[in-house]
């Protein structure tokens, strides 16, 4: 058997046990490590740098710093006071939470009208009888004065489909003439009656339904002429509207077929009078 140390090798007989070579700067057995020794290895270890490690010690240590900047900042002013605001030591409370806190609890639902007679006199403020008639009065008098601005065709007062100097227009143009429209409502009345009346005579009841399509069919016709009529004048007179066409047309129509005290707002010329 040979073994070979270094460049030598020399020849051992077969059976006899040969010592392990011994690392620089290792312990033998029995012999405790230095610090020495330790430390030389760790310096080794540390020394090698393999493919997959990064030398990120600079980039380390400048975040850290950076790091411990910021933190100082933060917990310290110019004057070395905190500048955190300590916590309140409960959870800030969800907005439906802070308003229900706020409401109150609801209460349910009346069961009975009784009971929805109650509470709605438990709710109503303590007035006497004096008081709540004078404010009864108070209110239906408002009511009748907003009416009657209304009625007189007061912007401030009319429904939005009324308001306008174009709409204003046509219900002059309408009101001004007389219309065999304006006569449905009476004419239906009658005819309701009529059949009523010969409901037993199957002949008689039977003339109500013709007469009354023969009306519609002369309400259409005049329908659509008055529309036609009324969208040129009010071209004429505002070149630039925009409310003309079909829908002014249906609304002058609508109007003729009012009776004149049922007209919202009230007539402001008479039949014959030029617009």
């Amino acid at each position: 058997m040979f073994v070979t140390n270094g460049t030598t090798s020399t020849a051992i007989p077969a059976g006899r046990l040969v010592p392990a070579p011994q690392v620089v700067g290792a312990a033998t057995p029995g012999t405790p490590a230095t610090p020495d020794a330790a430390h030389s290895s760790s310096n080794t270890l540390v020394s090698v740098k393999l493919p997959w490690n990064k030398d990120d010690s600079a980039h380390v240590a400048e975040s850290g710093a950076a790091d411990d900047a910021a933190v100082d900042d933060y917990n310290a002013d110019a004057t070395g006071t905190p500048r955190h605001t300590p916590g309140k030591g409960r959870p800030t409370p969800s907005r439906r939470e802070a308003e229900n806190r706020r409401r109150g609890p609801v209460a349910p639902a009346p069961m009975t009208r009784r009971e929805a007679r109650q509470r709605r006199k438990e709710t109503k403020p303590n007035l006497t009888k004096e008081q709540r008639r004078e404010a009864s009065s108070k209110r239906r008098s408002v009511a009748a004065e907003r009416r009657e601005l209304m009625m007189q065709g007061d912007e401030r007062y009319l429904p939005v489909r009324e308001k306008g100097p174009v709409k204003a227009f046509v219900r002059d143009l309408v009101d001004s003439r007389r219309y065999i429209s304006t006569l449905f409502i009476p004419l239906a009345l009658i005819v309701m009656v009529y059949m009523f009346v010969v409901i037993q005579n199957p002949v008689l009841s039977g003339l109500a339904m013709p007469i009354l399509l023969v009306f519609v069919a002369i309400m259409a016709i005049e329908g659509f002429l008055v529309g036609r009529n009324i969208n040129k004048k009010v071209y004429e007179k505002f070149p630039n509207t925009t409310e003309a066409g079909f829908r002014l047309g249906w609304y002058a129509f609508m109007r003729s077929t009012q009776l004149r005290r049922m007209r919202i707002p009230r007539p402001r010329v008479k039949p014959g009078d030029a617009v």
